[in-house]
Parts: structure tokens; sequence; C-alpha cells
């Protein structure tokens, strides 16, 4: 009877310390869910009495359900993870917590990141709202067999926007692929090219509209030509069909974030192994390609351990290895730039040393901006540009015209 007395009050003495462990939330997509998950048992060793609870949406699910609660306070997670492309728009809408004022002091850390990323987490006039986590090296993939069949080298590839549009006529010639999925694709990596530090995509650094300049000519001009030399598939991205062109050899070649790489690997177009090579971009130009942002609520309920848990998966060297390893994830910290990964041959990549040549591209990329109006900007430019593809309009009206619509949205 004592022992089962004694038994009796164990047990409740455990579900009464059960009941009082704090519950964290962390809103992530994949497969930045994967990456905390994978990160929590380090962790939760200096916080037995934290549960963790990771609440995952597909990418686009994601961040309506963020901007929602951001806009109403409700369902608010502690750590919420954020998308390159909607930074702009979360950080300026005043929902974020400054990292770097106390007891926070985010600045401290600075320069342990890529220079280019910790700058998009924050701005003069509303701080640090997030620290990045992984990052988006631009890089240039390609079909080395279909290149082979073509007689076009990676050099023709990559020494001018003009050659590579050329290698593209030699490759449909001789091959029957598409150099790209949409001639989209290379408008999206010249307006991100060799930005002034400060600058924005669409926006200088005083929020002025800049989508009617030479940048954004030269950009349409090309996609027109590639349009009009028959050299894309007039596939988007995401879509079924962009998969398809991968796994089939439609496509030759596609301009991205590093991290396409490993998507290609596993679960794009992984029969295709050993065929696909990585190239810096056309005309040695850098330019970065999406990333992923820590970011705490405004309203958080568990604000300091939320900033421990980010702090581990942000700043902890073994941890950003670990899901660049595993997950392909680039890492943002520097300290994480160095090691035998870095020099291991790609087995999907034909045995390249991909990775050494996207450090190096992540280093040349130069600090650029964020802005609340990015995806507004982003819409109606490709709204202007498909204009331009199927109905021939004007450049300089289509450019004009976008200008003027994204001055005007952002102003309400």
């Amino acid at each position: 009877m004592k022992k089962r007395a004694l038994w009796v009050i164990l047990m409740g003495m455990s579900c009464a310390v059960w009941a009082q462990k704090t519950v964290l939330t962390v809103a992530a997509y994949p497969a930045v869910d994967a990456i905390v998950r994978q990160a929590l048992p380090a962790w939760q060793k200096t916080h037995p009495e934290v549960e963790v609870k990771v609440v995952a949406r597909e990418y686009g699910d994601h961040h309506t359900a963020m901007t929602t609660a951001l806009a109403t306070s409700s369902a608010l997670p502690d750590v919420m993870a954020i998308e390159y492309g909607f930074l702009g728009r979360f950080a300026q809408g005043g929902g974020l917590t400054d990292l770097a004022k106390p007891p926070y002091s985010a600045l401290q850390y600075r320069d342990k990141f890529v220079g280019y990323a910790f700058q998009q987490g924050g701005s003069a006039r509303h701080g640090q709202a997030a620290l990045p986590t992984d990052i988006g090296p631009g890089s240039l993939f390609y079909r080395s067999d279909i290149l082979k069949k073509a007689g076009v080298s990676e050099a023709d590839l990559t020494a001018s926007w003009d050659s590579y549009i050329a290698a593209g006529q030699k490759i449909k010639a001789g091959t029957g692929a598409y150099l790209m999925a949409h001639a989209r694709d290379i408008k999206d990596i010249m307006i991100r090219a060799n930005l002034a530090d400060g600058e924005g995509v669409y926006f200088d650094s005083k929020g002025n509209v800049v989508v009617n300049s030479e940048r954004f000519r030269l950009a349409f001009e090309k996609a027109k030509a590639v349009r009009q030399a028959g050299l894309d598939a007039k596939i988007s991205a995401w879509s079924n069909e962009w998969g398809e062109s991968f796994k089939r050899g439609t496509v030759a070649t596609q301009m991205m974030g590093a991290w396409l790489g490993g998507h290609l690997a596993n679960w794009l177009a992984p029969a295709t192994k050993g065929s696909w090579r990585a190239a810096p971009l056309p005309q040695g130009v850098n330019a970065s390609w999406g990333g992923t942002f820590y970011a705490i609520p405004a309203r958080a309920a568990n604000k300091d351990l939320a900033w421990d848990l980010i702090r581990h998966l942000t700043l902890n060297k073994e941890q950003q290895l670990a899901a660049f390893e595993k997950h392909d994830a680039f890492p943002a910290l520097t300290a994480a730039h160095s090691g035998p990964f870095f020099d291991q041959p790609i087995e999907f990549l034909g045995g390249q040393k991909a990775r050494a040549l996207w450090r190096q591209s992540a280093a040349s990329i130069r600090p650029t901006a964020v802005f609340k109006h990015d995806p507004i900007a982003e819409e109606i430019v490709n709204t202007e540009l498909d204009l331009v593809l199927t109905r021939n309009k004007n450049i300089a009206e289509a450019l004009k015209d976008a200008a003027a619509m994204i001055t005007r949205r952002a102003s309400r």
C-alpha cells in the first residue's frame, strides 16, 4: 500500500512538472521545418523544461498564415521563419521585434554573417527584424550531356549574356532542347545583379521606384530576345511541367540559387544524376537568390526562449553545417564556410566541387535592401514583361507603366 501511495505521489509530481512546461512555437515551411526539428535535441539538452511545437505549412500557405497572424496578433508563433521575398513586407509592417535592441543586441553578431544577408534583415527605420540562417548565391546549372551533344562549352554559356543566348541557339538547333524554362528567368537574374550598396531590386535606398531604368531595360531586352529566338519552353518555375522538363532533358539550363542543386538531386530530377554541372552566372555577375531568416513577432509570448533558439539555429557552426550537409541550406554564418565538406565532390554534379564556387559567389554579393512593397513590384513587373513577350508591348512603355503602377500601389 505504501509503495502504491509513493507511486501515485511520484506520478503526480511528474504530471505537475509536465504541466509546467513552456510551449515554444516555431512556424516554418519545407525544408526549414526539418532543419529546426533536427536542431532541437541539442538545444533541448539545456532547455528540458521547454516543449517545442513546430508548425509546418507549405511555402505559400506559411507566408499567408504569417501575414494574417501579424495583422491580427492572433495565432502568433514565438519564432517565425521568413523567406527573403517576404522579408521586406514583414519587417516594414512593424509586427516584428527589433533584435538590435536589448536584451537581444543582435548588431554584435553582424560580422559573423555574410554581409549582404545580415543587412537584408534590418533597416534604418525598423531596426534588425530578423537574423539570416541560409542564403542563395546565384548559380547557373546546366546539362553537360546536352551541351556536349550541341558542341557548346561552359565558357560559351558564361562569357556574356549575348554568348549565353547564342549558345542557346546552338543547343536548340543541335538537340531540340530549350535554353531555359521561361524568358522571365533571365530578367530575374539581371535585375538582381550587381546592385549598388543599400539599393533594392525595385526601390532605391530612399524608397523611390527604380523600375524605369537601364538595368530593367536591358533585362527586358534579353528576355524578349530569348522569346523571339524560341529559346524558352514558356514554363513557369515550380510547376509540374518545370520539374518534368528537367527529368526529360527538354531544358538545358536554369539560373537560380545554389540550393537548386539539392532540389534537383533530392526530388526534382534525381534520375539525372551526373548530368548536371554548376557554373558562375553569365557575364560574371553576382546575385542573391532567396534565403531564410528567423524573426520574433513583437507580441510573441516567449521572446527570451525564442531568441535563444534563434541563436542556436544561426550562430552555431555545427548546426549550420549540419543543415547544409543534410538539407543543402547554404550557411549564412561565415564560420561555417570552411571545412572538408566544401571540398568534397558532389556526385549529382558529376563529381564537381561546386560548393567552393558558391562560397566565392556569396562573398562577392553586395548588400541590398528589401522593401515592404517588393512582392507587389515583382508582380507588376512580371505582368508588364508578359505583355512585352506575348503582345509585343514596347519595352519603354512597359517599364514606364510598371513604375507608375508601383508608385501608386506603394503610396496607398
